[in-house]
């Protein structure tokens, strides 16, 4: 794994703005950078690969006994939405996507910093903007990126399982990027494209009909599937989850409640408890470090490198947010490796129950946050 440095193509920023990626992000830093990138070769695809499914299928093991001991307190979740988390799991309500985020550097396994299985972020500039980044600039050359060919694919599957063919795409009108918007887009597209009903929404327009007790959209026609692009943590949090919860499974979500256990960085530390020792794992525990001395305290429900700390000499770091109230849990502190200066986050996509792509976010600092760069990636010889 290396990093090379690379000429911007004339125009990217119209050219990804069109794709449906922001070119700027918070402060106006950009959120996409092309004048670098990764190159891994085909044997540390093959390994990330390999280690990306084991841990798939790890974490679906630790939803299950999770649901088993009924151990959602741990994950700081309300309490009124334990027994619907275990009814969607025990009817494996369908899932459609995630992306783990890695500690990689080449020269050994993958390290597990957190599992995104809920709010699909990134999505589109792995997907899409990354793709056309290498069509034109390496036309020869290659690149993990399965990731749209599967999501279609997967939707196929879906439609089998849905309670209908209409999937009601939804995003907030309140997200001044339009990132939202344009993801919810992108993930209707690979629907529409697998024979789907997709049909556009914002979650402000969403009905509730008191009488009947399910989501209607605005014909008030019934509404049997949403797809949405925020987190589960959000819904329950809000008046609308109670809602949400009520109608399943009558009405379906992508992604299912179950996969808030997923995305809680609780999973972090029973995965360790279940796997000690495990090569992918970095040991983790709830709420105190319990034998580490130095490490990364996270919130259990924390997004965007919020409130972050790291305890470890010459390292010490805190970010500000609002998140905390849930809980934390403490990682071994393993900082991210440096290439050029920046410090990548390997991020790779699951469809599926398979691994199909990669994307590489980096940052300056140690901590992976909302000022991040996409940086795109090909395949080496």
């Amino acid at each position: 794994m290396r990093r090379e440095v690379s000429r911007p193509r004339m125009g990217w920023r119209t050219t990804i703005q069109g794709q449906g990626v922001s070119a700027d992000g918070p402060g106006g830093r950009p959120r996409w950078d092309e004048s670098a990138h990764y190159v891994l070769e085909p044997d540390e695809v093959a390994a990330l690969r390999a280690d990306a499914e084991l841990l798939h299928s790890m974490c679906l093991e630790a939803v299950d006994t999770v649901v088993t001991t009924e151990r959602y307190r741990d994950f700081g979740l309300p309490e009124w939405a334990w027994p619907a988390l275990a009814d969607s799991w025990k009817r494996r309500d369908p899932h459609l996507c995630g992306r783990f985020d890695f500690r990689y550097d080449g020269g050994g396994p993958a390290k597990l910093l957190e599992y995104n299985a809920d709010a699909p972020t990134t999505l589109v500039e792995a997907a899409v903007a990354q793709w056309s980044w290498r069509a034109a600039v390496f036309p020869d050359g290659a690149q993990w990126n399965d990731i749209h060919r599967r999501l279609v694919a997967r939707w196929t599957e879906l439609t089998r399982l849905l309670p209908s063919g209409n999937v009601h795409f939804t995003w907030s009108g309140a997200d001044p990027t339009g990132a939202d918007r344009a993801l919810s887009g992108y993930l209707g597209q690979t629907a529409a494209d697998a024979g789907c009903d997709a049909v556009a929404l914002a979650i402000e327009d969403v009905g509730w009909d008191t009488m009947l007790h399910r989501f209607v959209d605005l014909e008030d026609a019934p509404i049997s599937t949403v797809a949405k692009v925020y987190p589960w943590e959000w819904v329950v949090g809000d008046r609308f989850g109670r809602n949400a919860i009520d109608a399943l499974p009558d009405t379906l979500w992508i992604e299912p409640l179950w996969k808030l256990l997923l995305a809680d960085k609780a999973l972090l530390a029973v995965l360790w408890e279940m796997y000690p020792g495990h090569p992918n794992l970095l040991p983790t525990f709830l709420d105190e470090p319990g034998m580490l001395t130095e490490y990364v305290r996270k919130p259990k429900l924390g997004r965007d490198g919020a409130n972050i700390q790291i305890i470890a000499p010459g390292y010490e770091t805190r970010t500000a947010g609002v998140y905390g109230q849930e809980g934390h849990v403490c990682q071994l502190f393993d900082p991210l490796p440096e290439f050029d200066g920046r410090r990548p986050a390997v991020g790779v996509w699951i469809v599926g129950d398979q691994a199909v792509g990669l994307g590489v976010r980096e940052s300056v600092g140690l901590v992976t946050d909302e000022h991040s760069v996409f940086v795109p990636h090909r395949v080496g010889s």
